[in-house]
Formats: structure tokens, C-alpha cells, sequence
């Protein structure tokens, strides 16, 4: 199993959702973060005061999927994801050891999401 996270402009979500799901992938955990990015660090001010803002909002996608998907999930995100910017993200994936379905005790790949659409 692996775990794939991505890391993309909140403006691509919907897409990469889309992406997903129509590849019958259905669960997924998605989060607002912020990126740290000193290098794209700018001033502004607010009510005459000068800060730098270093923070950039992003929106993190999760998902946990079977080895022989993860290729295909990846490759699904970094399509869904390119719109010319110059800045779309990043994606990180990690093996994943086990899962457990806390109310069955299930392990394994019985814990992933289901792998269609359908199966929900």
C-alpha cells in the first residue's frame, strides 16, 4: 500500500477530485494547510503597518491506495493539476505499513476506501 499526499493551489481541487473519482477512486482526505515560501515571501501592508507574508495557502490531498495504483493516482493529479501556473504543487508518496479499520479491526488493503464509485 501507499500513501500518496498531494499538495496543490486550492483552485485545483474540484479537478483532481474529479480525476480521481472518475478513475473510481472515492476516498480521499483533503485539508487547508499553508506552505511555508520564503522565496515567493512578499510586503504588504495593512492599515499602514508593514508585514511580509511567507505563508501561502494550499490544499492537501491524502489518499491511501493499493501499490499497483499508485502510478496511475499520481499521474492523475499532476494532469488535473497543470494549468500553465508556475507554481501547482507537489506530490509525496510513502509506503504505507498497514491500515486498520478501527470498527471491524480489519487490516490491510480490506481497510481502503472502495476502489469504485460504485462499491459506496
Amino acid at each position: 500500500m501507499k500513501k500518496i499526499e498531494a499538495v496543490i493551489r486550492p483552485l485545483s481541487l474540484d479537478e483532481v477530485r474529479q480525476a480521481l473519482i472518475g478513475a473510481g477512486l472515492c476516498g480521499m482526505t483533503v485539508s487547508e494547510v499553508f506552505r511555508c515560501a520564503p522565496g515567493e515571501a512578499r510586503r504588504d501592508t495593512y492599515r499602514g503597518v508593514a508585514y511580509t507574508v511567507d505563508l501561502v495557502p494550499r490544499t492537501k490531498i491524502e489518499i491511501a491506495v493499493p501499490d499497483c495504483r499508485a502510478s496511475q493516482v499520481v499521474d492523475l493529479v499532476i494532469r488535473a493539476t497543470r494549468a500553465g501556473a508556475t507554481e501547482v504543487g507537489a506530490i509525496f508518496v510513502s509506503p504505507l505499513a498497514d491500515a486498520i479499520r478501527i470498527r471491524t479491526g480489519e487490516h490491510g488493503e480490506a481497510v481502503l476506501w472502495p476502489t469504485t464509485a460504485a462499491a459506496h
